[in-house]
């Protein structure tokens, strides 16, 4: 069975930051290209979250069959949120930062794992396919200008209307 369109949208967004993160595991010191992998890392991930939680995980706290599994998503966002602000209090390309690093990198791939493995195929047996049309709408839409909002807030602020 073909993913719904929402959980296409939000996969193809995960296997990207995989990209991204595996890349930047790779690089080492504190290189201008490194540094530019991890900025454009931060507003995707920003972004993702943001415009995710808005159309699925809205929809999800709604439903009392998924509202423990949105909550516990949510949780998980701000997780990753603040482990990246910490990481912006470091040092760039120090042993402290690579070590905040590989934490986060570890927690965010679990997060998604989990996500694409438990409240994907949950959240799809309970909402039917017009409901996830339209909630992919509204993450296609919201996307982009939460990636314009993730530009202005640094993370770990959480700043976001």
């Amino acid at each position: 069975m073909a993913l719904a369109q929402i959980y296409a949208d939000l996969k193809r967004d995960h296997d990207k930051q995989r990209g991204m993160l595996k890349e930047l595991g790779d690089m080492q010191g504190a290189g201008q290209e490194r540094r530019d992998l991890f900025e454009a890392f931060r507003l995707e991930i920003q972004s993702h979250a943001a415009a995710e939680e808005e159309s699925l995980y809205a929809t999800m706290l709604r439903d009392p069959e998924l509202r423990d599994d949105a909550r516990h998503s949510v949780s998980e966002h701000k997780e990753v949120d603040d482990l990246l602000g910490e990481m912006a209090d470091l040092e760039f390309g120090s042993d402290a930062w690579s070590e905040k690093f590989f934490h986060m990198r570890r927690r965010y791939e679990h997060h998604i794992t989990e996500e694409e493995e438990e409240m994907f195929p949950a959240a799809a047996e309970e909402l039917d396919s017009s409901t996830e049309q339209e909630l992919a709408t509204i993450y296609e839409e919201r996307k982009p200008e939460e990636l314009e909002l993730a530009k202005a807030n640094p993370p770990g602020g959480d700043e976001r209307d």
